[in-house]
Formats: C-alpha cells, structure tokens, sequence
C-alpha cells in the first residue's frame, strides 16, 4: 500500500462503529450532540473532497479516448459513473455529480473561474453538493458573463455557505447569475418554459399515472391553486374569521389525505374547464401570480420576480401580468408602507400584500414557505408590548416557526430594516438575525435610500 492509502486506512480503522457508538450517543446532552454533528459534517466534507478527486481521475482515465482500455472499462463499466456509483454504492445520481464535481478539482487550473471552488473543497470548508450546487448555478461564462464575474460571484457564495445549504445555494447563485447578467433572463424564462410536459400513461391495473412539469409562472398557478385548497391542513394561515375557521375545521377533519385532496380538487377543475361556456371568461377567484416590480424596473425594461419563489421574469412577462391584472401599488413610509398603528389589531389584506413583497415568505432563514403558508406575527406584542399594526413591526411566519417563537419565549426585535430572534428572557438564545428573502423589496429598499 502507498502512504495515501495507509494514512485512509488508518482513519478508518481509528473510526469507532455505530453499535458500540450507540449508547455513548445517546447520552450525550443536547449541546453535546450538536457539537458531534457539526464534526462529523466537518469529516464527511474532507474525505468528500477526496472521494469528488479520485472519481474525477477515475473520468480521466475512462474517456472515450481510452476505449475498451480505460479504467471503468476494464472493470466492466460503461463509464466513470457507473463504476463510482457501484463502487461507493450511491444513487446514479450522486454518483454523476461526485464525477462532475472531481472532473473539475483534476482538471481546474488555477485561472479558471471556479478554481476557489477545489480551493475550499480541498480545505473541508465546502461540501460536494454545496461546490456542485453554486457551479450549476452559476453556469458558465460567455458573451454577457465574464469569467472574473463568476470567481467573485463564487467567492461569495464559498463565504455563504457557511449557514446556507446546497439548495439555498443553488437559488442564491442563480440570483447573482442574474443580477450580473439582467438581459439574459428572457432567455432563461423561454428555455425554462421550453422544458414544459404533461406526460399521461395508462397502468395495467387501469389507474391514470403520470407526471408533469411547469416553468415557474404556471407552476405557481398550480401551486397556489392546491394550497387554497389544502389550506391550513399544508401549513396554511390560521383564520380569525368564524366563517373560514369553521371551514377550516372541516377541511381538516376531511378523512381524505392531502394527496387525495389534490386528486380530487384536479380532477374537479377539469370538470370544470370541460364544462365551461365557450364564451365565458373566467378569473374572478383564481389563484394569484403576483409579479412584484419597482416603478423604476417598470421606466427603465427591467425585470421583476414572481412573489413566491422570487424568480426573475422578464419585462414581457411584466408587461403581459399588468395587462392581465393591473398594478397594484405599495406606498412607502419611512422605508416602510401602510401602517394602521393601534387602530386595528389585524394586519389588512393590503399589509398583508405588502409583507409578502417584502418578506417573499416566511422570514426565518432556512425555510422556504411562500407567503400564502404564512401569518403575520406582531414583534411587539399586541397586548402584552402594546404592538401596533404597521408594516415595520410585522413580520411573516410560517405556522411552524410562528409557534416556535411562542411556544420557546422567544421574540423578533427591529432596528432600522435589521430584524433578529432573541430569547425574552435574556442571554440564553444567541441572537438569530433574520433576512429577508424579496429581491425586489431589496431593489426597492436601494431605491428609497437613494431618494432619502
């Protein structure tokens, strides 16, 4: 064996086992427990860096060029992934994304834009997937995209993966991808509705099977449809009307499951549209794809996002919504709009608007629930901190985080635009600063500060 190898081997060997590892695990107090995580994400990101550089030489040494003769030929694979895949025993697709990523820690020179990418992954500092995730989400440079954009895109993205994983990522990097290359979103909206399909097949056993997939403004159509009607049972908003509550209670009650809720609601608004008079349009309560836009993107052709999943649309897109639903205007105050003050202790449907722009969905940091699965939460008590119903001390919660908050003593404070938990009782939570998630409130908020 070489040194590399002994040196593994070791390691390996120096690993205690999972059945004489289990009662010492379990009794280890929380912070403990914590703690034997974070290390061994911190272990599993170093010999991922290792396992991502053998399969990338185990690519270069079964090319096409090597023939019948290269190494996973010879071994009785087709390719580099399919040897990995059996080797490390992983899905086909983990296995292609630890051969793409190697392929690019073999192969990177130091000048090529994702090299502090190898960089950090040599240095345990970054995951495979969180290295695959911000290279797929950047692309590739080209006319519009300088490679010295990219390697300062990355380097921002290698620092915030410090507290983002490879999904958030991945959608961060795809926001700067945008941000450095504004004019090529048209060209990302139609490839990414080009990829539209409704695929239906007929199973032996009679049933309809199939699937399907939508660019994101058709998509949020669909999904906005399905959580109105699996609202609150998905982690929708509780209601304070007794109308809706009761509704609620009903839905919830409902013997169905949430899949088949979907089945039939589908299934009922197909019904529907078949039924149809020809001649009638309809729209009056279908669900909303709001794209929010500042006025300035609206003078200048800029591009706006959809509220949900804050995806850039182009300004074609703008401009087809407005003509479809008109424009709804949010007036600003002090940076922040609409404020009702102690007139009124719920937020009105017009705040409530205004939040979703400005938090694109719940506000804590790691959650992706859109603004329709949200509540709005007063960071001043109601009645106990004499809260007052403005836009500035109101925050949007998903259900689960809104009981956190309660249930765990905990409570948001504010200063300025900065929002953060902390524990009222002081020094036992270290303080969490929450973000948020709106590109286009973040737009607008620079707007603002530029007139102010």
């Amino acid at each position: 064996m070489t040194p590399l190898l002994d040196t593994i081997a070791a390691a390996t060997r120096g690993l205690p086992d999972v059945e004489n590892s289990r009662s010492a695990v379990a009794a280890l107090a929380d912070a403990d427990l914590v703690e034997l995580q974070r290390s061994l994400s911190q272990l599993r990101r170093a010999t991922d860096a290792l396992l991502g550089l053998t399969a990338g030489e185990v690519k270069g040494r079964s090319t096409r060029e090597h023939g019948y003769s290269g190494l996973a030929q010879t071994q009785g694979f087709r390719s580099a992934e399919e040897f990995v895949q059996s080797v490390t025993g992983s899905t086909r697709t983990d296995a292609t994304k630890l051969v793409r990523v190697g392929a690019a820690l073999v192969d990177a020179a130091p000048d090529e834009w994702h090299s502090p990418l190898g960089v950090a992954l040599s240095a345990g500092s970054l995951s495979i997937d969180a290295a695959d995730a911000i290279r797929r989400g950047l692309g590739e440079p080209d006319a519009a995209v300088a490679a010295a954009d990219l390697t300062r895109a990355a380097h921002q993205l290698i620092a915030a993966a410090l507290t983002l994983n490879a999904d958030q990522l991945y959608k961060r990097a795809r926001d700067l991808r945008d941000e450095i290359d504004e004019r090529g979103i048209a060209d990302r909206e139609k490839a990414r509705h080009d990829q539209r399909y409704v695929r239906v097949n007929r199973r032996p056993d009679g049933m309809i099977g199939g699937s399907f997939l939508l660019g994101p403004e058709d998509g949020e159509l669909v999904l906005g449809a399905l959580d109105h009607v699996l609202s609150p049972r998905r982690g929708g908003p509780r209601f304070s009307d007794p109308e809706e509550a009761a509704a609620a209670e009903r839905l919830v009650a409902d013997p169905r499951s949430n899949d088949q809720l979907a089945a039939d609601a589908l299934v009922a608004m197909v019904r529907l549209a078949i039924d149809a008079d020809p001649g009638t349009l309809f729209g009056k309560h279908r669900p909303a794809v709001r794209v929010i836009v500042t006025e300035s993107s609206l003078q200048r052709r800029g591009n706006g996002y959809l509220e949900s999943s804050n995806e850039p649309v182009s300004f074609e897109t703008i401009e087809r919504q407005l003509c479809d639903t008109g424009v709804l205007g949010i007036r600003h105050e002090n940076g922040q709009p609409l404020t009702l003050g102690r007139k009124r202790r719920n937020f009105s449907a017009a705040q409530r608007i205004a939040l979703a722009a400005r938090d694109g969905g719940c506000i804590v940091g790691g959650c992706n629930r859109p603004p329709s699965q949200c509540e709005t939460h007063h960071i001043n008590e109601w009645e106990q901190d004499g809260g007052r119903t403005d836009i500035c001390d109101g925050v949007l919660l998903c259900r689960f985080h809104h009981m956190f908050l309660h249930n765990n003593t905990l409570r948001i404070r504010r200063k300025g635009d900065r929002y953060w938990i902390e524990s009222r009782l002081g020094g036992e939570v270290p303080p969490i600063e929450l973000m948020s998630k709106s590109l286009a409130w973040k737009e607008a908020a620079k707007e603002l500060a530029r007139v102010l």
